[in-house]
């Protein structure tokens, strides 16, 4: 089938804009103006008016979680009931009068963040849920995913009492002796493995709602981390399910699977059965290593080279320890994997680098695409570093909406100087892609173009470091072909030219003509996938 697109202006990765383009068995075949692509069309040529509107290439969220995000979907979302405290229990009180957990289930929400609160100054805790229910246990978890609170019921579930000890990477909160409900990265596990899981439909459900939903953003390709979604549930489960969508035409969005594997004998087992960077199809392919290397800003537990200037008396947590970094990143880069490690703090950062460094002398590669992603608090020699061992950087430009209140007041003013220094790496030849952490933040990137562009938040606050902000230019690619870059596709997808696929996404006005501060008014009219339409305003 063969579609014409015109009167348009069509993005090309020029500034000069296009009219129109040819789709044809949902590969572009040619990008020109309307008189010649309209001449050229013969009478089985669906033509298709683009109304003056601005088409790109479809975006690419480099870096979310596609599963836990169609998970989220089914939870209370606390993330528009975070202004106080007593607002969210009153918002999870009717959430659950609404949405009563079964015998067995267990309260389930996500996006609550202590720094909004505007009635008390400390986060929730196990008392605050016990006044929702103390006869079913309720889990919330903070919107960085890396900090949640538990009540009562919960913990007596988990067996977590005062003499529950913290694991590795891990803290459990008390208070007087006791536990406070409040559990941190690696504690987390104490509990996940004990809520309800998922069967095989209930995760293609979730997968199809979260495709729905990105499409509605405009997106079209995703590099997922999704095999910790459930504890208990395979990897290979979850691939399964992915390849089974992907033969029976339900999986709209391309994904590119961040392998979370948490222990160099699990990997080689992932290895040995075929899954290695690359393997798959056009729609679900396995992607690198994915590591969780420390914890959030927001927690505190992202992990610095000193304290926080907030909070003295910790640095954060490392979840791994030098070992074990070592030995992942090098199994992962001797057996041809790429790596792609979340590090936010300084601290963290360093000791990933040096992993990376140290796998790299002894398995030498000319284009691993190993890389970091966040990649948030750093310092000068580091990003001189990550441009000399050619990584690339999953940035998220949408977290300066809540950072730019708390990264100076977290790391101080010296280091916040030299953070979320994207376009500095971008200028010394790094390729830096973007994405949205998804559902840490809503997978909403004409409001992450706004960010990236103006480095201030929402309400006005900013701008930070404004000499790291990126040109619409700039921002447009970091959500289209320097995604590609991360997935070794560029050649393929990320840019309408002929030869590529005919993902492309259609907005109602032309970014590079609209305000900055107004980019994250633009809607999405439309979204395409291999030429299809799979979503429509």
């Amino acid at each position: 089938m063969k579609a014409v697109f015109y009167n348009g202006k069509v993005y090309t990765g020029e500034e000069t804009l296009k009219e129109a383009f040819l789709v044809e068995d949902g590969v572009i075949t040619a990008v020109g103006t309307d008189a010649e692509l309209l001449t050229s069309a013969d009478t089985e040529t669906v033509r298709n008016d683009l109304s003056g509107r601005f088409v790109c290439p479809g975006f690419n969220d480099s870096h979310m979680h596609l599963l836990n995000y169609g998970k989220a979907l089914r939870s209370a979302d606390l993330s528009g009931h975070t202004d106080s405290l007593k607002g969210m229990i009153r918002y999870l009180k009717a959430y659950a009068e609404a949405h009563p957990p079964r015998e067995g289930q267990w309260l389930t929400g996500r996006g609550w963040n202590q720094d909004y609160f505007q009635d008390v100054t400390r986060m929730p805790d196990r008392r605050d849920l016990d006044a929702v229910s103390t006869e079913y246990p309720i889990i919330v978890t903070r919107a960085c995913g890396h900090a949640c609170v538990v009540n009562s019921a919960a913990l007596r579930l988990a067996g977590i009492s005062a003499g529950t000890k913290s694991p590795e990477g891990g803290t459990v909160g008390m208070e007087n002796g006791e536990p406070d409900g409040r559990l941190y990265d690696n504690a987390i596990g104490l509990v996940s493995p004990l809520i309800p899981s998922a069967d095989r439909e209930d995760l293609k459900e979730m997968i199809k709602a979260a495709c729905r939903a990105l499409n509605a953003y405009g997106i079209t390709s995703v590099q997922s981390d999704d095999y910790g979604s459930f504890p208990g549930i395979p990897a290979e489960t979850v691939n399964d399910v992915f390849r089974e969508l992907t033969e029976s035409g339900e999986l709209t969005v391309r994904v590119y699977e961040q392998a979370n594997l948490s222990s160099v004998e699990e990997l080689a087992r992932f290895a040995a059965a075929g899954n290695v960077t690359g393997a798959g199809t056009a729609h679900f392919r396995i992607g690198p290593l994915k590591i969780v290397a420390d914890g959030s800003l927001g927690s505190r537990t992202a992990f610095l080279s000193g304290t926080y200037a907030d909070q003295p008396d910790t640095s954060g947590l490392m979840l791994y320890s030098t070992e074990e970094l070592n030995a992942l990143i090098g199994y992962a880069n001797a057996h041809e994997m790429q790596v792609a490690v979340h590090a936010i703090g300084d601290g963290c950062l360093d000791r990933v680098l040096d992993a990376i460094e140290h796998a790299l002398k002894e398995h030498p590669r000319n284009d691993h695409r190993h890389g970091i992603v966040h990649c948030q608090i750093t310092r000068p020699d580091q990003l001189e570093r990550i441009r000399d061992l050619q990584l690339h950087v999953y940035a998220q430009s949408v977290f300066l909406d809540y950072d730019n209140h708390i990264v100076e007041k977290r790391v101080g003013k010296e280091l916040a100087a030299t953070s979320y220094s994207w376009k500095t790496l971008m200028d010394a030849g790094v390729s830096v892609s973007n994405g949205s952490d998804c559902p840490v933040e809503l997978p909403d990137v004409m409001k992450g173009i706004e960010c990236a562009v103006t480095r201030r938040s929402m309400d006005g606050t900013g701008p930070y470091l404004p000499a790291e902000a990126f040109t619409v230019r700039e921002a447009l690619d970091s959500f289209t072909v320097r995604g590609a870059e991360a997935s070794f596709e560029e050649d393929r997808k990320g840019r309408i030219a002929p030869g590529y696929a005919a993902d492309f996404t259609i907005l109602d006005r032309d970014p590079f003509m609209t305000p900055a501060s107004q980019l994250h008014t633009i809607p999405v009219r439309a979204c395409y996938l291999d030429g299809r339409c799979v979503y429509q305003k």
